[in-house]
């Protein structure tokens, strides 16, 4: 309860332990076996934070903590949308070192999905679904070499791992989740015109069963509290609380740098007015190093049946300044259900004694409401007109879409352009092939011709020699006949024989001459 402005939590005997509001940013701790009373803890600090004017952000993993809604303000909040008004967030939002966690990617996988961050950055491409980010890492692959002086190489077949477990996370139900309308965190500092704080409540009993997802959606939105609220250095109460349950799953096989990112956010956030209350079985489940940032610690019962179990419990003893009025170590294994060491800070900023206490049992101890009573709380609340609906805008997939379009479009004209020009080629080829046959035929049709006339002139020209010689041989016989009669009758027998010879020798003249 809020009372005399304290948080008061419960009882040492008669006395109230209480937590001082400009304290509770500094973070807290609530631990305890299963069935010792930490839901009901968190119940009563919920309680007393909304009665301070605190807004409150935590998760229901059984489904056992919407009765709030009977006697404070609630908003409640489901990633799915089906109890809860939907909560979203984009791809660039996340950031690759928690998309890496949430994907299982080992350290060559992180880093390459950090390059294509930082290139979707530099070249102002917006990540915001899976698909924006799928077309984003396949672009990077098929240019790889484009980008390896800048960013350094970038394997294909990384790629394509990274690209396989995107479509798992999609059958997770990553593709309602990546989306917009991205939650503005914002939302969650509420408060009502009676002054009490918006009590947000993340329905998680199907998110929990993906202890991956859950763990990473609830760093998410401590990072975002982070990195979006300014600094405001100390105050008289928290701007917000938020408690981070089953803590345990946050640090299952984290590595170095998202163990460091969780240190930096758990040191800073403070500072930002936000004080974050962890909570899980055992303070061994937390960090020393984040461990060591939580002022404000409620250790409900644990159990040691084993050796092992002993020292544990004795270790988490010496981390608490120890009353003389009994032995912590004995007390904690003893503990009854909604009992609890506590320890708190002190208006000087030191951690009190512990004390062993009695927790104060909620306003709304065994209060519920029907799912029908909280979907009609979900559909009267503002928030769930703005982000009802989803849209898709204009972000790398559209524009890399329209890329790859572009140079499908263009390879295609290159391509119709190539055949176009080998046709061309092929027809000129066929043309001139067609014109040297039809030229070779002419040749040959004329030489044809030619040979045909020079034929015939031979012909001709044989034919007139024929017809010169006959005519030669006519004159010159009818001569010689005639010179051999005329000679003959002058000079007798011998005269006829001269004369025959001088007509055989002219004939031969003759011919010879025609014959030239």
């Amino acid at each position: 309860m809020y009372k005399d402005g304290r948080l008061v939590i419960g009882m040492a005997g008669d006395k109230e332990i209480a937590i001082e509001p400009r304290m509770a940013n500094r973070h807290g701790l609530i631990t305890g076996a299963t069935g010792t009373g930490k839901t009901t803890t968190l119940k009563t600090l919920a309680e007393s934070f909304s009665e301070a004017g605190v807004p409150v952000f935590f998760s229901d993993i059984k489904g056992d903590l919407a009765g709030m809604a009977r006697n404070f303000p609630v908003t409640f909040w489901d990633i799915y949308g089906s109890y809860g008004i939907p909560v979203r967030t984009t791809v660039s939002e996340m950031g690759p070192v928690l998309l890496s966690k949430l994907m299982g990617l080992n350290q060559t996988q992180s880093d390459v999905l950090t390059v294509v961050f930082k290139i979707a950055d530099d070249r102002q491409m917006l990540l915001v679904d899976t698909k924006d980010l799928k077309a984003m890492l396949q672009y990077v692959a098929d240019n790889s070499s484009e980008f390896a002086l800048s960013y350094g190489n970038i394997a294909q077949a990384t790629v394509t791992t990274i690209i396989r477990n995107i479509v798992a996370l999609e059958a997770k139900g990553a593709e309602t989740f990546f989306a917009e309308p991205a939650l503005n965190i914002i939302d969650f500092f509420q408060t009502t015109a009676d002054g009490k704080g918006m009590v947000n409540i993340l329905n998680a009993r199907e998110l929990v069963n993906d202890a991956t997802l859950y763990s990473t959606f609830l760093l998410w939105m401590l990072s975002e509290l982070f990195e979006t609220l300014p600094e405001v250095g100390d105050m008289a109460k928290p701007r917000m609380v938020y408690f981070f349950d089953e803590a345990h799953l946050l640090f299952k096989d984290i590595n170095k740098a998202l163990l460091d990112k969780i240190e930096q956010v758990v040191k800073l956030v403070r500072s930002k007015g936000v004080g974050v209350y962890f909570i899980t079985q055992s303070p061994k489940d937390i960090p020393d190093q984040i461990l060591a940032q939580l002022g404000n610690k409620i250790q409900h019962g644990l159990r040691a049946y084993t050796p092992v179990d002993e020292k544990a419990v004795r270790t988490i003893s010496d981390t608490f300044r120890s009353n003389p009025e009994f032995d912590t170590y004995s007390t904690i294994l003893n503990l009854g259900v909604g009992e609890a060491l506590v320890s708190i800070l002190g208006p000087d900023g030191v951690p009190t004694v512990v004390e062993k206490t009695k927790i104060l049992a909620p306003i709304s101890m065994g209060v519920d409401i029907t799912d029908e009573e909280m979907q009609q709380q979900i559909l009267a609340n503002n928030a769930y007109l703005r982000y009802r609906d989803m849209f898709d805008r204009d972000s790398a997939y559209e524009f890399l879409t329209r890329l790859y379009e572009k140079k499908t479009l263009e390879a295609e004209e290159e391509e119709q352009a190539r055949i176009s020009a080998t046709e061309a080629m092929k027809a000129q080829i066929a043309l001139d092939k067609e014109q040297a046959a039809a030229e070779k035929a002419a040749q040959k049709e004329y030489e044809a011709q030619l040979k045909a006339i020079r034929k015939q002139q031979e012909a001709e020209e044989k034919a007139k020699k024929k017809a010169v010689e006959k005519v030669a041989r006519t004159t010159a016989g009818t001569i010689g006949r005639e010179l051999g009669k005329s000679v003959g009758s002058s000079f007798g027998k011998f005269g006829k024989t001269l004369g025959g010879n001088v007509g055989a020798e002219l004939a031969r003249s003759i011919l010879g001459t025609f014959m030239k």
